[in-house]
Parts: structure tokens; C-alpha cells; sequence
């Protein structure tokens, strides 16, 4: 049986938020120990969309919570304390769930561990703007090359940055070397 089916059969196929039954996938719960069955959620097209980009969440959307928090599903139970986490900053309903949900320990430190990951610093350039894998990036000072008496030029642009465990820092290619590049020193293209 595949982790589609499975769920599928757990939720009567429906979404395990707002069981809605149109346009469902899989969603593998972030932190999770594997990506087994029992890590995974079935959601609707609007739910899978609004936590992949929590910018666009429509709050009312997200009432359908006060029904799905009380699943006997972890994975289930771990989504919704996340979402009204996030919520809970804009909107009083959500903080007043987050404050009656109950999970087991494990479930709960599973809940926090992928808000870490969530709330963790990204790397932003001068201007405040959040750098992302495969971004291009200009240099705007000239900066020294350490263990080198070269300098990257002002103006010398970055193609296809990595980012590194630390924020502050970004890792590309300029003038043919690899290097890690203090994140506030660039601006994104």
C-alpha cells in the first residue's frame, strides 16, 4: 500500500484539516523521523498552498483547526499546533487553542522541533531581503579575499548562491573561486 493510499484510507479521503475532499496530496510534516505514513497529512490544495506559503494564509481558513487539533493522528496533531502557532500572533482564537491543545511529550517536542527549523535566521542582503538558494547576488564594497592579497570587486556579481549553517554567510563562485560571503556585503539581483 503507498504512503497516498494509506492515507487516504486513515482520512476517508478527506483533508485531515479542514476535510475538504478535492484536490488532495500527500504533505511529509517537516522534523518528521521518516517520511512514513504515519509523518504525513493528507491536505486540500488551499491548506497544502497556505502552509507551503504562510505569507498568503487566510486566517478564517484556518478556524477549521479548533476540530482538526483534536485528531488522534500526531502528525495530524503536530500540522495544527504549528499553524496556530503562526497564527497566534494575529489573531486571539488561534492563541486560545494553542493554550487548550494537548500532545504527548514526544508529539509535542516534535511540534516544536519544525519551529526551530521555521523561525530559524536566513541570510538577508543590505537591504533586508532574504537570500535564497540559487540566488544572484552583486557585491557592493570591494572585499579582501582571506589568506590572499586579491579583492572581490564592488559590482562583481554572485550567480547561484548556496547557503551555509551559518546566516550571516552565503558560499558562490566570483572570479573563478569558491567562497563564503558575508551575506550583508551583497544585494540581490
Amino acid at each position: 500500500m503507498t504512503i497516498e493510499q494509506a492515507l487516504k484510507q486513515r482520512s476517508d479521503s478527506k483533508c485531515e484539516l479542514c476535510a475538504s475532499d478535492s484536490n488532495l496530496t500527500v504533505h511529509a510534516v517537516a522534523a518528521s523521523p521518516d517520511s512514513s505514513a504515519g509523518n504525513c497529512v493528507l491536505l486540500c490544495e488551499t491548506c497544502h498552498s497556505q502552509i507551503e506559503n504562510p505569507e498568503i494564509a487566510d486566517t478564517n481558513h484556518w478556524r477549521c483547526l479548533n476540530d482538526s487539533m483534536w485528531s488522534q493522528v500526531p502528525a495530524v496533531q503536530v500540522v495544527a499546533y504549528r499553524h496556530l502557532t503562526r497564527l497566534a500572533d494575529k489573531t486571539d482564537w488561534a492563541q486560545d487553542l494553542v493554550e487548550m491543545m494537548y500532545m504527548e511529550d514526544d508529539v509535542k517536542e516534535w511540534a516544536d522541533k519544525g519551529l526551530v527549523d521555521d523561525n530559524a535566521e536566513k541570510p538577508r542582503d543590505v537591504n533586508g531581503v532574504e537570500l535564497k538558494k540559487g540566488d544572484d547576488v552583486t557585491i557592493i564594497k570591494d572585499l579582501p579575499i582571506k589568506g590572499s592579497n586579491n579583492v572581490i570587486k564592488q559590482g562583481t556579481v554572485v550567480r547561484g548562491i548556496s547557503l551555509s549553517d551559518d546566516p550571516k554567510l552565503v558560499s558562490g563562485k566570483a572570479s573563478g573561486q569558491s567562497m563564503y560571503i558575508i551575506a550583508e556585503y551583497c544585494r540581490k539581483k
